[in-house]
């Protein structure tokens, strides 16, 4: 209705967001503050998205992997999504297959032992044992060691600053990616090419996170704690009853924990802020910084940040989030 005065690109062309103008062939695809050109691809656990005229057009994986993860003082994520947080001095089994009544075989188990790190009784999960029939692998003390064989699984282990990383292979069922960062944080990620049941403290992994509290004996437990200690690898260990809140505990902390987690809500990470809701992982952050109250209070704080930035990653955003001054990675000795 009325005229503006300003450039205009010609018929057929759109402006880019160089503010050049371009075939609508050439329109750029934008994805968490970043622009992507015609035929560049992201990918996520499910999905690889191809820019084609200004637009993503995504294509489903024919593997489609889920993530569970354990970090901090007892945080965990399920394989379907769900989050509860535990304090408990024990061994307990994360992930396991063989738990149908008709095909109680297992081929692989994975077990965190949790000690305490804090004089308010939060744990940190600080050792990691995964029993694949007659081989197993420990992780602990920021290292690992292999014991006994068995021929029917691949294995691959790779290296760097931050993680350990083990690839596992169990032909015909498992395709598995774990990764340590040498203290806290652990994550299974797994694909399956069997319908095989898995069960544990990262749930049953059948798509639907209001039954993941399924416990030992095949019910739904009505709270996370006694599904908690439903997964206890031994017996003898005491029941956890209640969670610890290290903020009460420690008040004189909270104001330097809040400061230091506030890095999540900032800008650094506002490109991810619309892909992963950053509130349990501030929240998570916050706990765990209170929590850490004899030593390593820093490595708890950017363990728990690093935590959000991984899930950023899953989502195909890398932040880029340490300095020197902040959680930084220290180089080799002689590198």
């Amino acid at each position: 209705t009325k005229c503006e005065s300003g450039c205009v690109c010609a018929d057929g062309l759109y402006e880019n967001l160089d503010g050049g103008c371009v075939p609508a062939e050439e329109c750029p695809c934008e994805y968490g503050g970043l622009s992507y050109g015609r035929g560049e691809q992201i990918q996520t656990e499910c999905e690889i998205c191809t820019c084609m005229k200004g637009k993503w057009k995504c294509v489903q994986k024919t593997r489609c992997s889920s993530t569970c993860n354990l970090y901090g003082e007892g945080h965990i994520t399920t394989f379907d999504g769900q989050r509860f947080v535990f304090d408990g001095n024990c061994e307990y089994i994360l992930a396991m297959d063989g738990c149908s009544v008709n095909r109680p075989v297992s081929s692989f188990k994975i077990v965190t032992e949790n000690v305490i790190c804090g004089k308010s009784g939060v744990t940190c999960s600080r050792s990691i044992s995964i029993y694949l029939g007659n081989l197993t692998i420990i992780l602990r003390d920021e290292t690992f060691a292999i014991s006994g064989e068995n021929p029917g699984i691949r294995y691959k282990v790779k290296k760097n600053a931050l993680h350990l990383m083990f690839d596992i292979i169990i032909p015909g069922k498992y395709n598995m990616t774990l990764i340590w960062n040498k203290h806290m944080n652990f994550f299974i990620k797994i694909s399956r090419e069997t319908q095989e049941t898995i069960c544990g403290l990262c749930g049953n992994y059948n798509g639907n996170m209001k039954d993941d509290f399924e416990t030992r004996s095949k019910y739904v437990a009505s709270n996370e704690l006694e599904f908690v200690n439903s997964w206890k690898e031994n017996p003898l260990c005491g029941d956890v009853y209640f969670v610890v809140d290290p903020c009460s505990k420690n008040p004189y902390r909270k104001a330097w924990a809040e400061k230091a987690c506030s890095i999540i809500n900032s800008h650094v990470f506002s490109a991810c802020h619309n892909k992963v809701n950053r509130m349990p992982y501030y929240e998570a952050c916050v706990r765990d910084s209170c929590g850490c109250d004899i030593g390593g209070d820093c490595q708890c704080m950017c363990d728990a940040i690093a935590v959000y930035a991984m899930a950023c990653l899953e989502k195909g955003i890398c932040i880029d989030w340490r300095t020197p001054e902040f959680c930084p990675v220290y180089c080799e000795y002689y590198n």
